[in-house]
Parts: C-alpha cells; sequence; structure tokens
C-alpha cells in the first residue's frame, strides 16, 4: 500500500517512528510534513493528506498531532474521508473493518512509540469486511457526504 503521513509540530518527533514502522512493514510512504517543530496548523497539513487519499494517490493516511482530535476534525471536513482517532489497537483495526476508515490519528502526547507501532500495524494490516451490514452502513456515510 501507499499511504501518506502528515504531522503537526507536536506529531513531529514521533512521525518519523511511524514512517520508519510503515517502511519496515513493507509499503510506500509520502511525508507531507512538517518537516520540523516549528509551529505549524494542523488543517494545513490535513489538507495535504486528505488530497493525497481522496485523489487516490495514496491507499490510507496517517496524521499524529498532540491529541489526534484535531487532525481527525479537520480530516473529516473532507468529502470521502473516514478518519477516526486510535490510541488502542482493536479500534486501529476495527475501524477499518466496520467503517472503512481511511485515515488513523494519532495523539502523540497520547500513546507512546511502542504502542504507536502496534496501532500503525493493525490499522495497516485491516481490511474492509464484506459483511452487508458494514457495506450498508458505509455508504450510508457517503450519502451523508452528500447532504454538504
Amino acid at each position: 500500500m501507499h499511504i501518506v503521513v502528515g504531522s503537526d509540530h507536536a506529531g513531529f518527533p514521533m512521525k518519523a517512528e511511524i514512517v520508519r514502522c510503515i517502511e519496515e512493514l513493507g509499503h510506500k510512504v509520502t511525508d507531507v510534513g512538517s518537516h520540523d517543530d516549528q509551529p505549524v496548523d494542523f488543517p494545513d497539513i490535513a489538507r495535504l493528506v486528505t488530497r493525497a487519499v481522496t485523489s487516490k494517490e495514496a491507499d490510507r493516511g496517517m496524521m499524529v498531532c498532540g491529541t489526534g482530535v484535531g487532525a481527525s476534525i479537520a480530516a473529516n471536513k473532507v468529502r470521502g474521508i473516514r478518519a477516526a482517532v486510535c490510541h488502542d489497537v482493536h479500534s486501529a483495526h476495527q475501524c477499518v473493518e466496520h467503517d472503512d476508515v481511511n485515515i488513523m490519528c494519532i495523539g502523540a502526547q497520547i500513546v507512546g512509540p511502542w504502542l504507536a507501532r502496534d496501532l500503525v500495524k493493525a490499522f495497516l494490516e485491516a481490511e474492509f469486511s464484506t459483511s452487508e451490514e458494514f457495506r450498508r452502513r458505509v455508504d450510508k456515510l457517503a450519502d451523508m457526504d452528500s447532504e454538504r
């Protein structure tokens, strides 16, 4: 898979660990910034990550900010994006399996590097369910996108 990764300044140190993990798992990575620890507005980074996912340049995205919440809010403003904050392994795989989440958001001030690696692995190994009930629900989410 091709994964696009972005962070604000609070997530910058952890992003390097996440990029390394994605590459070790055999995936291609595009890092859209930030590229240092200087303050940056997370919506600007979210725009770059979401653009890569919605254009199909990347298969999935990951964002790292202080809590993951701001990144998730910003990403979910974009039609076709289903972003989730994941701070536990169960959510990291189930959000893909049940909700077809295409961007995972992690809080660098909430989880440590070991857990972040486990989250990345769970998210990337998960596949959207073939179950009709989950597909129906995600179709309804897509319908909600068109109401904007």
